[in-house]
C-alpha cells in the first residue's frame, strides 16, 4: 500500500471505509432520538401485526443512501418472527423477535447470529426507513418451523463478505443467510448443496454495478470484503431480489417500504 500515489490511497481509502460500513454491524451509534427510533420500531411492529405476520423479512439502511450501489436500498437483513418474550422486569409479552447475522465489529471477515427486537434493530439506521416482505401465510408458517427447528443455525457460516455469492457458500451475509432460510422453508430441507442447487435454478441475484478495481482494492484492504467466491459478473442478493423472487413464484403477500409518514409499495 506504500506504493500507491497519494491520489490513489485516498481513493482506496474512502472506497474500503464506505463498503465496510455498508456491512450489518449489530452495535452502531444512534443517529436519531431513541423516543424517535422507539416509535418508528412500533410503528413496523404494528403494521406487522395489523397484517397478521407470523414471520417477516425486514430491512434497514446501514449506510446512505446515496453512497449505495445502484440496485441496492437496503444494507442489512433479518427475519422476525412473532414470539414470546420475556422483559426486563421478568414479565412475558407478544412481540417480533428479529432473527439477524450481524457482521462482527472487531472481526469484520466474520458474522454471529444474534437475536434482537425491533428498537435494537433501527438503533444505528441511517434512515428511519423500514423493507417489510411478508411472505404468504404457508411460507411464513414454515419460515417459523425453520427457526424454531434451528435452520437457522445449521445454515450459518461464519465466513462473512458483504457481497457474497449466493449460489454458493464459500460466504455469507446477512440477506444470503435469509435467502438460505427461507429456501430451506420452501424445500423443506437444510441441505446446503440442495439450497443451493435451488437458488441456482429460481433465484436472480442482484448484479453489484461497482467498478471491478475498487472491488479488487476492497479485497486487498478490507477484511469482510471478497470476490474470491465469484466467477463472472458479481452478484449478490439483496431485500428487493429476496421479494422479487417469492413474487414471482406466487409466495408473495405484499412488499412495503415504510417511514415514519408513509407506506408504499417496494416496486
Amino acid at each position: 500500500m506504500k506504493h500507491l500515489p497519494t491520489v490513489l490511497l485516498f481513493m482506496v481509502l474512502s472506497f474500503v471505509s464506505n463498503i465496510t460500513q455498508a456491512g450489518s454491524e449489530q452495535h452502531s451509534k444512534a443517529k436519531f432520538a431513541a423516543q424517535d427510533i422507539a416509535s418508528f420500531a412500533k410503528q413496523v411492529e404494528k403494521f406487522a401485526a395489523e397484517k397478521r405476520a407470523h414471520a417477516f423479512i425486514i430491512g434497514r439502511l446501514g449506510q446512505p443512501a446515496d453512497e449505495l450501489p445502484k440496485g441496492i436500498q437496503f444494507t442489512h437483513t433479518a427475519i422476525a418472527i412473532y414470539s414470546k418474550i420475556k422483559l426486563a422486569n421478568g414479565d412475558t409479552a407478544f412481540g417480533y423477535a428479529i432473527h439477524n447475522l450481524y457482521q462482527d465489529s472487531k472481526a469484520p471477515d466474520n458474522s454471529n447470529l444474534v437475536t434482537d427486537y425491533p428498537v435494537d434493530f433501527f438503533w444505528g439506521a441511517q434512515e428511519l426507513k423500514a423493507g417489510i416482505i411478508i411472505p404468504d401465510e404457508a411460507l411464513q408458517l414454515r419460515i417459523v418451523e425453520a427457526i424454531e427447528n434451528g435452520v437457522n443455525k445449521s445454515l450459518h457460516n461464519a465466513n462473512y463478505s458483504i457481497i457474497a455469492n449466493p449460489y454458493n457458500n464459500q460466504y455469507q451475509n446477512c440477506t444470503e443467510h435469509t435467502l438460505n432460510i427461507i429456501n430451506a422453508a420452501i424445500y423443506q430441507t437444510d441441505d446446503m448443496p440442495t439450497i443451493k442447487q435451488r437458488t441456482k435454478s429460481f433465484f436472480k441475484g442482484q448484479k453489484v454495478h461497482v467498478n471491478r478495481f475498487k472491488l479488487a482494492l476492497g479485497n486487498m484492504f478490507a477484511d469482510g470484503v471478497s470476490t474470491s467466491d465469484h466467477q463472472g459478473k458479481i452478484q449478490t442478493t439483496t431485500f428487493t431480489s429476496i421479494a422479487r423472487y417469492l413474487d414471482e413464484y406466487k409466495l408473495l403477500n405484499s412488499a412495503m417500504v415504510i417511514t415514519p409518514t408513509q407506506s408504499s409499495a417496494l416496486f
